[in-house]
């Protein structure tokens, strides 16, 4: 139902709008009384072959909703229901900020895939925190923090502490981001220096905690290899918990989407199928230089059930979607947990 009927109507919106449109619809449905109780048992798959034991965390399912979605805390409890093991809010900045201006959500259906600059919109960190405090599920929350667009580089630590300090109490994991493409010099955090001083800090303010949060750096798809083992060289030595991947990326290789209409849209970060590959290729990588020294959370266009056990033989741990879910709608996370479950199930009986 949801691609032949619901899906052609919220694509004859623009983008950004049948996103908005799309959350208060859910927010209205769920005021109806057994509505969430209906969701749940649709959507929701309980399975030992699904449970991870990660960072001291216990997952119901390895399928988490990518930072992006949620942006702003607004919709957690009700997203739980559609059987994700997890959902990463953000990214959240100290103050509000508008973003970049719109039209900045862009789809590529001939591609399955996403273009957006968003640039960090949200209404800022406590905002998000005052929602946080009122959580009903159970459901595990991780905290994806950045910088606003107009605080500069050298302060950008002040930016990431702010939102560490603020969400501390309210989240279950944390999310170090300077991989987006939307923020002008962000990435420049990733460079090795400036990357190592960052999450040293924050890691830092972390474990004088009486019990600190998984630390983890969430990175981008455009890192070349000897960039990549820096990474991992900059995990073992800041002592973070481990790493998201992958972020959007800037290229535009190998799209079906004519170069017209691509060059007409713009700058801005690519998800969805067009990355799949490249997301896939890095967690490899990662996994391989490393010796599984760290966690992977693998994230980068998954859409069915062999997208995400491709990650998971890959070297992921637990993997994350986004612009999936917008193609395929919330029947998605059940049909990944189920093939997830029959690939367990047939390791275990050639083992």
């Amino acid at each position: 139902m949801y691609k032949t009927l619901i899906r052609p109507f919220l694509f004859s919106k623009p983008a950004e709008e049948a996103h908005y449109f799309t959350f208060n619809l859910v927010k209205n449905l769920f005021k109806i009384p057994g509505f969430r109780w209906i969701s749940s048992k649709l959507y929701n798959s309980k399975n030992q072959l699904l449970e991870v034991n990660l960072f001291g965390l216990n997952f119901k399912n390895p399928v988490g909703l990518a930072a992006g979605f949620d942006k702003d805390a607004k919709l957690f409890d009700e997203l739980s229901t559609y059987g994700f093991g997890f959902i990463e809010i953000g990214t959240l900045t100290p103050v509000g900020q508008e973003g970049n201006p719109k039209p900045r959500l862009f789809r590529l259906p001939d591609d399955s895939s996403l273009i957006n600059r968003m640039g960090f919109n949200n209404e800022g960190v406590e905002a998000a925190v005052e929602r946080l405090k009122k959580k009903k599920s159970s459901v595990i929350i991780g905290g994806n923090i950045g910088k606003n667009k107009v605080t500069p580089n050298d302060q950008a630590l002040h930016d990431y502490e702010k939102c560490f300090d603020a969400l501390f109490e309210h989240v279950d994991y944390f999310v170090v981001n300077v991989s987006s493409p939307n923020t002008p010099n962000l990435r420049e955090l990733q460079e090795k220096e400036p990357l190592k001083e960052l999450l040293n800090a924050v890691q830092a303010r972390n474990l004088s905690k009486e019990k600190p949060k998984p630390l983890l750096l969430k990175i981008a798809p455009d890192l070349n290899e000897s960039q990549l083992d820096d990474i991992v060289e900059i995990v073992g030595e800041t002592g973070i918990d481990g790493v998201i991947a992958t972020n959007t990326t800037i290229s535009r290789d190998g799209l079906k989407t004519k170069k017209e209409h691509i060059e007409e849209i713009g700058a801005g970060g690519l998800s969805g199928k067009a990355v799949t590959a490249r997301s896939t290729e890095v967690i490899r990588y990662l996994s391989t230089k490393s010796e599984g020294s760290f966690p992977i959370i693998g994230v980068g266009g998954i859409y069915t059930a062999q997208d995400a056990i491709e990650k998971l033989e890959a070297g992921a741990s637990l993997v994350q979607v986004y612009t999936g879910f917008i193609y395929e709608g919330p029947g998605m996370v059940k049909r990944i947990n189920r093939g997830i479950i029959e690939w367990k199930r047939n390791k275990l009986k050639t083992n």
